[in-house]
């Protein structure tokens, strides 16, 4: 008998003895199986993208049967959509994280350090989160609740500008969250890009331009406490 369907024989008598398993053991194993077929699927999409990936490749980067992986998923953009929605419950917590409020006395340096390295540590750590979800044909699920991700992060920014610039036009709040957040996303195309030292460079890069854009406005209201003028005063970004 060839060694292939020799294997695949006796993975075939292991699930059949999974299923003859009490319900929760059958439940433990089917979700360490899942997670073993999201993890296979993460290092597809990031060597081949999402269009390029199949359930083939992915059953053979987990190391499972086919057979295995449609009794988990039914196609590739169910897994997907799996994993997507579980690096965005992530993610959200990160935001959290990340965001909360500044106390006054920290130094702007020190706040926008913190905030950028939290969330390129988990885009770092979940390199695929960045290859899914600015992929060209994701599925309209994930775009979707990836728009919602986006104008929630955007929200959480002009939540904290709003703190540090009370007496700002919510025009500009808005404009300047997407400012911070297109400044962070261009930055971090780079960051993923590159590894070790020169990756390390460019993560400084990132802070140094938010800090270099936020400075005038807020510098003086984290870590200086002091009264600066409202941002309708011309004055506002020439203020040492």
């Amino acid at each position: 008998m060839p060694e292939s369907q020799e294997q695949q024989e006796q993975q075939e008598q292991q699930e059949k003895q999974v299923e003859e398993q009490p319900p929760r053991r059958r439940q433990a194993r089917g979700e360490r199986r899942i997670t073993q077929l999201l993890e296979a699927a993460a290092n597809v999409f990031c060597t081949t993208g999402y269009t390029a990936a199949s359930t083939n490749a992915i059953a053979r980067e987990a190391g499972v049967s086919p057979g295995t992986l449609y009794q988990f998923f039914p196609n590739k953009e169910a897994i997907a959509i799996e994993l997507g929605d579980r690096l965005m419950q992530e993610m959200r917590e990160t935001y959290g994280e990340a965001l909360a409020p500044i106390d006054p006395v920290t130094p702007l340096e020190e706040a926008v350090g913190a905030a950028v390295e939290r969330f390129i540590d988990f885009n770092c750590e979940h390199p695929v989160f960045f290859a899914l979800m600015h992929g060209p044909d994701i599925p309209g699920r994930i775009a979707e609740a990836h728009d919602a991700l986006h104008a929630s992060l955007l929200s959480r920014i002009e939540g904290l500008l709003s703190s540090l610039l009370p007496d700002a036009p919510p025009a500009d709040l808005t404009r300047t969250a997407h400012m911070c957040l297109g400044l962070y996303k261009a930055g971090l195309e780079l960051v993923l890009a590159h590894e070790g030292a020169e990756r390390a460079a460019y993560i400084q890069e990132v802070k140094n331009a938010l800090v270099r854009y936020l400075d005038p406005l807020v510098g003086e209201r984290l870590g200086h406490p002091g009264p600066r003028p409202a941002r309708h005063d011309p004055s506002w970004r020439s203020t040492p």
